[in-house]
């Protein structure tokens, strides 16, 4: 072996122990498939649910009020005789499903000025930030609570209340992360090629900012889904005939005292939503690392 050949041994030998090895994937812990079965139950519940409910969440069924759990009624009945297994999977689609509707256009919002504010320079970025700033400052049950005192209670208005409460949130992760990524040399020879603002923001921006905007799309729906419940508790949401886990609370209350099923499984269910999502979150982001 010659000199050459011996240093070049040598050299590769004192570089192998500090190559790492590839990083294996992390596997979901157990949390998280926790998290991934509540989220799949729950979905599929607020979409089968009003095609699958044994009554008409709407008759009454029985003449016995708050009543227990039983084999012709699983989770009882509620304060007018009702089956509480039928309404809670026919209101499911209004909790979960408006809640999901509202985060995705808050996210939708907040990422898109989010993007312009980063590009567009402080001319723009200015006015957008105290605008946000001011909307951000206001508690988001009294902002649904004025929005409900002037406006009246709708299922849209609600959509709308949870738009404007939860956007500038998103927003400032947004502009966060796109003010990072504008100092990147992928976009700054995007820049130097001559391409346009829309091009950068659309083709090398957005990409890089999906998954921790989709980690944020998922908080924001836990916060809706608890502004929403709480809304229908103070009978200011989801107005009757139609019923979403919150309403189901409130109007069967006066079972509390009586551990009535009508008015603990519907307490369960929005828990175990919210849990569900934050378990899920917190093992997909634990799984980044």
């Amino acid at each position: 072996m010659n000199a050459t050949d011996e240093n070049a041994s040598l050299t590769s030998a004192s570089a192998a122990p500090d190559m790492k090895a590839p990083r294996k994937p992390r596997r979901l812990s157990i949390t998280g498939w926790i998290g991934v079965l509540l989220v799949v139950f729950w979905a599929l519940v607020s979409t089968l649910g009003p095609w699958i409910t044994p009554y008409d969440p709407g008759a009454m069924v029985s003449g016995d009020m708050l009543g227990a759990m039983s084999k012709a009624h699983l989770f009882g009945t509620d304060f007018l005789g009702r089956d509480v297994l039928s309404r809670i999977l026919d209101g499911t689609r209004y909790t979960a499903g408006l809640a999901l509707i509202a985060a995705f256009l808050a996210c939708l919002v907040g990422g898109a000025l989010g993007l312009l504010t980063s590009l567009c320079g402080r001319w723009v970025e200015e006015p957008v930030s105290r605008v946000v700033d001011a909307i951000i400052s206001l508690p988001s049950k009294m902002l649904a609570l004025v929005m409900v005192s002037v406006f009246g209670s709708s299922v849209w208005l609600l959509v709308i209340t949870a738009v404007i409460a939860y956007f500038p949130g998103a927003y400032r992760i947004a502009r966060s992360l796109a003010m990072n990524i504008t100092e990147l040399e992928y976009v700054q020879a995007a820049r130097s090629r001559g391409e346009g603002r829309l091009y950068i923001a659309v083709v090398e921006m957005l990409p890089n900012m999906m998954l921790p905007m989709l980690t944020d799309l998922g908080m924001r729906f836990v916060f809706i889904v608890l502004l929403l419940s709480g809304m229908s508790f103070l009978g200011l949401g989801v107005q009757p005939p139609a019923a979403d886990l919150g309403s189901l609370v409130k109007e069967n209350i006066s079972g509390l005292s009586q551990g009535a099923p009508a008015v603990i499984i519907p307490a369960l269910a929005i828990g175990s939503i919210t849990i569900g999502v934050n378990l899920l979150l917190d093992a997909l982001g634990s799984k980044r690392r």
